[in-house]
């Protein structure tokens, strides 16, 4: 049960994209058989792609590898640096709760008016329940890897991409 824990964004982006890989392969291979196409294939393959967006966003988070400029805190001593750090997280997790609040409100909406998608007709919130989950799943892994970017930040050393520890 840990592992799933640990490995979820991993496991949910590797269903997934496992799942648009068999769909566009076989709405290619319908089509060049056929001469139609699966209607609903263009609509499941961009729902895909954004639930993979945010889920790998949750994976880079977890290994402090979102873009990062860290000209000004590699000048900065280790208390500053550790500061800054703290801000940095501070800020990405309240952006997070945020967007994780209002796609909250957004699935709320879309099952209480019934919207559905325009090839399958399934109701919209299918998908889009997936994005509030991925927001969260993001500010945790952000926060677990915020506390190992602490700890780097106070021992002194310049730190930023391309060397594992994330950067501010």
């Amino acid at each position: 049960m840990r592992y799933l824990l640990d490995e979820a964004e991993k496991i949910v982006c590797a269903v997934v994209f496992l799942a648009m890989t068999i769909l566009g392969f076989v709405n290619v291979v319908v089509r060049y058989l056929t001469s139609y196409s699966f209607a609903a294939t263009q609509e499941l393959l961009l729902d895909g792609f954004l639930i993979i967006t945010v889920f790998g966003a949750a994976i880079a988070a977890r290994r402090g590898e979102h873009l990062a400029v860290t000209l000004l805190t590699d000048l900065l001593p280790a208390a500053g640096r550790r500061a800054a750090v703290a801000l940095s997280a501070a800020l990405s997790i309240l952006l997070l709760a945020l967007s994780a609040w209002f796609t909250l409100g957004l699935v709320q909406n879309q099952y209480q008016s019934g919207v559905t998608s325009s090839g399958m007709q399934i109701p919209e919130w299918y998908v889009s329940a997936a994005l509030p989950l991925g927001f969260l799943m993001i500010a945790v892994r952000l926060v677990e890897a915020g506390f190992s970017e602490w700890r780097t930040a106070g021992d002194g050393r310049p730190y930023g991409p391309g060397d594992g520890k994330g950067g501010v």
